[in-house]
């Protein structure tokens, strides 16, 4: 202990107790730690150095108490009960301890992380190593910000699941996906759905850096933008003044072929006809006579008038017939049954058009049509 007290200087260690004024003793409380962290201890030395420690972690002075978290925040030399004690204590004290010391256990951090503190589950997810038991917690239970922090963390053992979890928690949240999308490993099915949700410049990133095929990642990000189309059919479904609605989307330069051919499979005729009227730039009861004129040029002229691209015609008149033959057949056009069958047959009346390539091809309706689409088209 002789050795030991003479390589800190016993100096240290008198000013340290003696001393009244706050700054001095920090001063000296600092000296003394970096001494400590520097000298090589046998095992009692460490034992002593950790009984001084245990003393300063008890000092009534925050600033004594804050030197030696700060000087000491990421060495082994601090026992797990010393600190613990200061993950306790006051944010300035207890922030670098958590984010660096390696005395926690894991049970020790997923505590802090469920005892709720936004900036100490920060100080947890941005640690240099974080276990896959503490991000899988950091990832079902912590705040935004720690969560976009572990994300971000590619020390941090993140498992398929937790990542699944954050991308549950926060679909709705740039940051935290764009966090996800650039970490240096992601499995595929994170992934592709980070691609559904994440802007397009994150989305080429995916595509760049993880073993995406382009075509792929058109496909689900054609599907996210369905989901919104799906969205708008259906609020025009329960909308109360479908003019109003018909006009607002127009403004937002979203009534479109693609959503008035979604509208119009699912058995939306209300819509359909509202929206040709709005882009036809014509009083409602005209655009119905002319889309339900049982002549052939009646939805051709309103049609064209509306400014829709001329090669899907001929699949908006197969939806207007499938709608009027089972109107004909006495089925309440506004029941769930109704618009099943519609869609249905609407499909059938399509047999070159796989099920599961409708959504995305309605998505690219407005686009210069490709070949492969020309030819689906002209089937």
């Amino acid at each position: 202990m002789t050795a030991f007290r003479a390589r800190l200087t016993e100096v240290d260690i008198r000013r340290l107790i003696k001393a009244t004024d706050d700054d001095e003793r920090a001063e000296a409380a600092h000296k003394l730690c970096r001494n400590m962290e520097r000298a090589e201890l046998d095992e009692d030395d460490r034992a002593a150095a950790q009984k001084i420690l245990r003393l300063l972690a008890n000092d009534a002075a925050e600033l004594v108490r804050r030197a030696m978290a700060v000087t000491l925040k990421a060495s082994d030399l601090i026992p797990n009960d010393v600190a613990r004690k200061l993950a306790g204590d006051l944010d300035s004290i207890a922030l670098p301890i958590i984010a660096a010391s390696p005395a926690f256990s894991d049970e020790d951090l997923i505590e802090i992380v469920r005892a709720g503190s936004v900036v100490r589950q920060v100080a947890v997810a941005g640690r240099s190593r974080v276990s896959r038991d503490v991000a899988t917690v950091l990832a079902e239970e912590g705040c935004e910000q720690a969560v976009r922090t572990v994300a971000a963390n590619d020390n941090a053992d993140l498992s398929e699941a937790a990542l699944a979890a954050v991308v549950d928690r926060f679909a709705e949240a740039p940051e935290v996906l764009t966090a996800l999308a650039y970490r240096q490993v992601l499995p595929m099915s994170v992934t592709e759905r980070l691609i559904q949700l994440a802007s397009d410049a994150v989305r080429e990133h995916l595509i760049s850096r993880h073993a995406v095929a382009p075509e792929t990642a058109i496909r689900l990000a054609q599907y996210a933008r369905e989901r919104t189309t799906v969205d708008l059919v259906d609020q025009a479904a329960v909308s109360s003044d479908l003019a109003a609605f018909m006009t607002h989307l127009n403004a937002r330069r979203v009534l479109n072929a693609s959503l008035l051919l979604r509208g119009l499979a699912r058995g939306q005729m209300a819509m359909f006809e509202y929206g040709l009227a709005e882009l036809a730039n014509t009083p409602h009861h005209r655009a119905w006579l002319m889309v339900h004129d049982a002549g052939p040029l009646g939805l051709k002229a309103i049609y064209d008038r509306a400014g829709l691209p001329p090669r899907l015609f001929q699949a908006f008149r197969a939806g207007v017939d499938t709608w009027r033959t089972l109107a004909s057949e006495g089925i309440d056009t506004s029941s769930a049954y109704f618009r099943e069958q519609m869609l249905e047959r609407f499909l059938t009346q399509r047999p070159n058009v796989l099920r599961d390539d409708l959504a995305y091809l309605m998505e690219r309706l407005d686009q210069s049509p490709s070949p492969a689409l020309s030819a689906a088209n002209a089937a």
